[in-house]
């Protein structure tokens, strides 16, 4: 009953737009919040409070580098939010037109 739980939880947070489109955009590649808020159009605050909820759930870790901290999926126990990242639309040539003002 517990994983069921914890797989309500994670869909919950997969039902907001914003988030569904960050681990979207992190299926490609490690972001920063920069890269995140420049690829969502938003604001720095917004994009970090959906960053704090997915990582709260495991959904997402976060490494530093110099200042920056950048963020990648943590999906590896939870097969079942993988296959739901197969489905949604690629976003590598979006990511690809990045400016890289993190840098």
């Amino acid at each position: 009953m517990e994983q069921i739980n914890e797989m309500a939880d994670s869909f919950k947070l997969l039902g907001d737009k914003t988030r569904l489109t960050i681990l979207a955009l992190l299926k490609e590649r490690a972001l920063c919040v920069c890269d995140l808020v420049e690829l969502l159009e938003t604001s720095q605050p917004n994009a970090s409070q959906h960053l704090r909820k997915l990582r709260a759930a495991g959904l997402v870790n976060e490494t530093r580098k110099g200042q920056w901290i950048y963020y990648s999926l943590s999906l590896e126990h939870k097969p079942y939010l993988q296959a739901v990242l197969d489905s949604v639309p690629s976003f590598k040539e979006k990511i690809g037109q990045l400016k890289n003002v993190c840098e």
